[in-house]
C-alpha cells in the first residue's frame, strides 16, 4: 500500500482536528448538549462519507489498496469491513465515556477545561492506537494462533466488564500519576486550560495534566479490548486504523453528549458484555466456521440497539413499578 495513502489520510485528521481546536473551539466554553449532538451528527456523517470512499478506493484499487497488503478485498468487502469496526469501536468507546465522566468529576474539571483536555487525549491515543495496531496485525501475520490469544482476551474482558464496577475507579492509584507527582511539582488549583505553570517562580504540572495522564491510560486500557475486537473482523492495517480514528474522532463530541444521562442507559453493559463475547467468539472459530462480516455487523448493531430500547423502556432503577 502506498505510503501517500498513509500521509494523505494523517494529513486529513490532523487538519481536522487543526479546524476544530484552532477555529471552531478557539475559546475555552462549556459544551452543550445541542453542539455536542451537531458535531456528534459531522463526525458520524463524515465518517460514512469516508466509508463511501473505502469501498471506491479498494473497488479500484487506488494506490495499490486491497493488492499490496495481503488481502485482496473487493470494494464490498472493505466497506463493510470498515462499517463493522466503526460500529464495534463506536460501540466499545460508550463504556469509556462513564470512566471520562467519573475522572472529571474526581478531578473536579471545569466544564470549559473539558474538550480541550479530550482532545490532547486524542491526539495522544492516535499515536498509541497506531502503534497497538501495526503490533496487533504484524503478530496475527506471523503468528496465526495469535487470534485465538485476542479471542480469549475478549472472552475474559466480557466476563471481566459484567462484573466491573465503574465506581471503584481511582485516579490516584495511576501509575503515571503517582510517577508524575514523584517528578514534578503540582500546582494546588487549575491554571485555566494549561498543563504547566510556575508555583513561587518554579516549573510546575497542573491537575489538569494528570487528567490527561489518567486519561491516556484509560484509553490504552481500553484499546487493549477494542482493537483486537476490531481485528476479528479485518486485518489490514488501514480499515483497522481508519475505522478506529473515526471513532475516536468523535467520542469527545459524543461524550458531551451523552455523559449526563449515561446512568440511564443501564442494560447497555450487558450489550458491551455481548458484543465482546460475540467477537471473542468469532476470532476462536475464525479457522473452523469463519463468520461473515455482514451477520457480524447485523448482530453487533442489533444486540447494540436492543440494549439501548431496554434501557429506554426500564423504568428508573430508583422508580418502584
Amino acid at each position: 500500500m502506498s505510503i501517500w495513502l498513509w500521509i494523505g489520510f494523517l494529513a486529513l485528521v490532523l487538519g481536522l482536528l487543526g479546524l476544530d481546536l484552532g477555529v471552531f473551539n478557539r475559546k475555552s466554553h462549556v459544551i452543550g448538549v445541542r453542539e455536542a449532538l451537531g458535531w456528534t451528527v459531522f463526525w458520524v456523517v463524515l465518517s460514512l462519507v469516508f466509508n463511501l470512499c473505502v469501498y471506491y478506493m479498494y473497488a479500484h484499487n487506488w494506490l495499490g489498496v486491497g493488492l499490496e497488503t495481503g488481502h485482496e478485498l473487493t470494494g464490498k468487502q472493505a466497506g463493510l469491513q470498515f462499517l463493522t469496526g466503526y460500529v464495534i469501536e463506536k460501540s466499545l468507546s460508550l463504556d469509556n465515556i462513564f470512566v471520562i465522566a467519573l475522572i472529571f468529576s474526581y478531578f473536579k474539571v471545569p466544564g470549559e477545561f473539558q474538550h480541550r483536555t479530550l482532545f490532547w487525549g486524542v491526539l495522544g491515543a492516535l499515536v498509541l492506537r497506531g502503534v497497538m495496531i501495526a503490533a496487533g496485525t504484524a503478530l496475527i501475520r506471523r503468528l496465526d494462533w495469535m487470534i485465538y490469544v485476542f479471542g480469549g482476551l475478549l472472552l475474559l474482558t466480557a466476563v471481566k466488564l459484567l462484573f466491573e464496577k465503574h465506581e471503584s475507579v481511582d485516579p490516584d492509584r495511576n501509575p503515571l500519576v503517582r510517577a508524575a507527582r514523584r517528578i514534578l511539582p503540582i500546582s494546588k488549583s487549575f491554571e485555566g486550560e494549561h498543563f504547566f505553570t510556575r508555583v513561587d517562580g518554579k516549573f510546575a504540572a497542573t491537575p489538569l495534566l494528570l487528567v490527561l495522564l489518567v486519561v491516556e491510560s484509560s484509553d490504552v486500557m481500553f484499546a487493549v479490548d477494542s482493537i483486537p475486537a476490531v481485528l476479528a473482523v479485518t486485518q489490514d492495517p488501514f480499515l483497522v486504523f481508519t475505522s478506529n480514528v473515526f471513532a475516536i474522532l468523535g467520542l469527545r463530541s459524543l461524550y458531551f453528549a451523552l455523559a449526563a444521562i449515561m446512568e440511564k442507559f443501564r442494560y447497555l453493559k450487558f450489550s458491551l458484555v455481548v458484543i465482546l463475547g460475540f467477537v471473542g467468539a468469532k476470532m476462536l472459530l475464525s479457522h473452523y466456521y469463519p463468520i461473515p462480516t455482514a451477520v457480524s455487523l447485523c448482530v453487533i448493531a442489533s444486540v447494540l440497539l436492543i440494549g439501548m430500547l431496554a434501557s429506554s423502556a426500564a423504568a428508573p432503577a430508583n422508580t418502584p413499578r
